[in-house]
């Protein structure tokens, strides 16, 4: 794997390097020992997907709140998808940036975000999935999130969402919370 630094501190773009021949490739998505030498602990905890029949639904902007941080590793495995990470960490030189990728099937690049920071996507064809790895288990009771179009961050998503669900919605503006 090769690990390429964004511009949040701590957050990667995550390369797989495939090994290939006649019958097609194969390639390591997750090792810890690799993690570990990038400078990464990221022991995992939960894994959980995320199925989207429909393009352009939108899932996001979630972050969990202390003392829950939950660094994930997501991965496209279906489809494409615009992936976001808002940096939150009121310490972090990068406070209210966010960077964006496109991870598909294809490309088969992740994203490392690290805690206290916002994650969401688009969907960007139907049936695109995307599969979490999260170093810490889902805490309800922590678990927050940021309007996903809020004027505070401007993020610039590549196409107006078709779906979105209540929740997402609803998520207020950003009031300045201190992870």
């Amino acid at each position: 794997m090769t690990f390429l630094p964004l511009d949040i501190p701590g957050a990667f773009l995550v390369e797989v390097e495939p090994k290939e021949d006649e019958r097609g490739c194969f390639a390591r998505t997750f090792c810890q020992e690799e993690f570990a030498r990038a400078g990464i602990d990221f022991p995992v905890a939960q894994c959980s997907l995320s199925f989207n029949r429909a393009a352009y639904t939108l899932r996001g902007m979630h972050v969990q709140v202390p003392p829950c941080p939950e660094p994930k590793l997501v991965r496209c495995t279906a489809g494409r998808v615009w992936d976001c990470i808002l940096d939150l960490r009121t310490d972090s030189p990068t406070y209210k940036r966010w960077v964006g990728r496109e991870l598909s099937a294809h490309n088969r690049l992740a994203f490392f975000i690290p805690g206290y920071c916002a994650h969401g996507f688009i969907s960007l064809e139907p049936n695109s999935e995307l599969f979490y790895m999260m170093s810490a288990p889902f805490s309800s009771d922590h678990a927050h999130g940021v309007r996903w179009n809020d004027p505070a961050f401007a993020i610039e998503w590549p196409a107006e969402p078709r779906i979105l669900s209540d929740k997402d919605r609803t998520l207020p503006d950003y009031q300045g919370f201190r992870p």
